[in-house]
């Protein structure tokens, strides 16, 4: 048997021992387009619950999977980070009012997040991540009425979760050409080995910390947020257990700290109140937090002094991290909150009329927290999210049962010229729910292409595919490589202008000099310019250094 504090550490161990393969990972991804990396997205997700486990010193099982499974929730990143919190969520609910846990009370908790996690994909794709976990808890299901130990169950699910990842590759072509296993089965697989480290040897896997210097300065403490001006001296954090005989709105919990401090940040569900506020009366806090239930955990950090040490150690003159959205209460009937990268890009989506614009896209894919603070700073009744990504859909779809007192409506957009469509759709005499769905039939008309480059040696079809090449995607799909940016963009719009095109918008990134970009409108102008529209736009968005829309 093992009890909650077991099982922190188990995950913990878990967290770490992906930290320290998330690179192996990483590589493991066979598209050649940079994206938001398998290991990246899956480490920034479990560190999110061990980061959470350091204020929870229970030995109740069930409430600490119940932390886990929060922590994950909102720190989720990418669609295989939201998978694993999804899995992780259904493992907190099948070890509810637990105390203590032998094996088979594991296996049937992980079979609920299995099932948790096929539910929230449209069409579960085997060979993947959730193929992994469905065959992992199907081999710790088969010994599980003659063997309940902890270690023997955990064992036989991480070697029948090994043996699937290693037949992935059959169960996907495109795996086994490229001669790898799927990355996010190794992802959790990974993670499995560092729980059943402790739980079989009782040694937590050591934190190997490889990350980039852009991971290092997203996960800057709060101190760092707000660089020049501290209005407040003391971060407090804490954790209220709701009384469900105490009828209280928690919302007056967060127009009090707004009259105390500053960065409210109040979220809530049906078990818990988690609060974050700046403030030079955490007492008051505290006090008005126990109006509501029992304090769970308390965190209450000088800033001041924080931030004497942050720049000693680092120097004060790095880029500031944003400062965080504070909430804000619905008072409009509509809002629009989009994902975008670039300043250009943000402006533009403002200019839309967006609310609120998260920061992220390919390769910086935004956790469901990002969104779900935007969804919050947005002063409306219904709110409509773009994500603007493949990638950020799932981690959007998690805000919608988070957020209590307004209506959230998640628009499947998967590129930035499909968000612009929609938005540029909206019917104000339409409902919410009829705009989305207008919306969704609008942006099937916009084919979008992207110019970019080769992040790792690849194959395709015929094609072989060398790092840093420049190569160029039509609706997604691999088409060109080309010696520079220009003249992939031009070969690009020949492939996808036709004679039913009306509209061609060129954005340009970061990367990408007003020369180039001046270049490319010109050569465009020059061959479709007498019966198209074609407009540039300067994005500055990372990672691409052109965007074309085309309807």
């Amino acid at each position: 048997m093992i009890n909650g504090l077991d099982l922190k550490q188990a995950v913990i161990s878990g967290s770490n021992n992906i930290c320290g393969q998330k690179l192996y990972i990483n590589d493991l991804n066979i598209f050649p387009v940079p994206d938001g990396d398998t290991g990246t997205n899956m480490s920034m997700t479990t560190t999110a619950a061990a980061e959470a486990l350091k204020d929870v010193d229970s030995d109740n099982a069930g409430a600490v999977a119940k932390a886990v499974a929060s922590a994950m929730l909102r720190g989720a990143r990418g669609n295989s980070g939201v998978i694993l919190s999804l899995i992780f969520r259904g493992f907190s609910q099948g070890l509810k009012d637990k105390t203590e846990v032998d094996g088979k009370d594991l296996v049937e908790a992980l079979g609920k997040g299995v099932d948790e996690a096929y539910k929230a994909v449209t069409k579960p794709t085997e060979g993947t991540i959730l193929t992994v976990a469905r065959v992992g808890y199907e081999g710790g299901l088969k010994i599980i009425d003659k063997e309940t130990d902890v270690v023997a169950v955990w064992q036989a699910v991480c070697d029948s979760a090994y043996n699937a990842l290693q037949q992935t590759p059959e169960l996907l072509p495109v795996l086994k050409k490229a001669g790898v296993v799927d990355a996010g089965g190794q992802g959790l697989l990974t993670i499995f080995d560092g729980m059943l480290t402790y739980f079989r040897d009782g040694v937590v896997v050591e934190c190997q910390n490889n990350n980039t210097q852009e991971e290092l300065d997203s996960f800057k403490s709060t101190v760092a947020e707000f660089d020049e001006v501290i209005n407040f001296t003391y971060c407090t954090e804490f954790i209220v257990g709701r009384d469900p005989e105490i009828a209280t709105d928690p919302n007056e919990l967060r127009m009090f700290l707004e009259t105390i401090g500053d960065c409210v940040v109040v979220v809530n569900d049906e078990d818990i109140i988690k609060v974050h506020v700046h403030t030079e009366q955490p007492g008051d806090a505290l006090k008005k937090g126990l109006e509501y239930g029992q304090l769970l955990t308390v965190k209450v950090e000088n800033m001041r002094e924080q931030h004497k040490n942050a720049k000693k150690n680092s120097g004060a003159d790095k880029e500031k991290a944003p400062e965080r959205l504070e909430p804000q209460t619905p008072t409009e009937e509509i809002g629009f909150v989009a994902v975008a990268a670039g300043d250009g890009l943000t402006t533009l989506f403002k200019d839309l009329g967006c609310a609120n614009v998260v920061s992220g896209g390919q390769s910086m894919n935004p956790s469901t927290d990002d969104i779900y603070e935007a969804i919050m700073a947005t002063p409306a009744k219904t709110v409509m999210v773009f994500p603007n990504n493949k990638n950020i859909i799932m981690a959007a779809q998690q805000t919608v049962p988070m957020v209590k007192d307004r209506k959230v409506i998640i628009v499947p957009t998967r590129t930035i010229p499909q968000g612009m469509t929609a938005i540029l759709s909206y019917d104000p005499e339409l409902s919410p729910e009829s705009n989305k769905e207008m919306m969704s039939d609008a942006v099937k008309h916009v084919a979008t292409g992207q110019v970019t480059f080769a992040a790792r040696n690849s194959e395709f079809g015929k094609q072989k595919i060398k790092e840093g090449e420049i190569i160029a995607l039509e609706n997604g799909k691999l088409t060109i490589t080309e010696k520079t940016p220009v003249k992939a963009v031009v070969k690009l719009a020949k492939s996808m202008i036709d004679h039913d095109t009306s509209f061609v918008t060129l954005i340009y990134g970061k990367d990408t000099s007003e020369e180039d970009a001046q270049e490319a409108l010109e050569a465009l102008q020059d061959k479709f310019g007498s019966r198209v529209d074609i407009s540039l736009v300067n994005g500055g968005q990372p990672i691409y250094y052109f965007i074309m829309s085309v309807e």
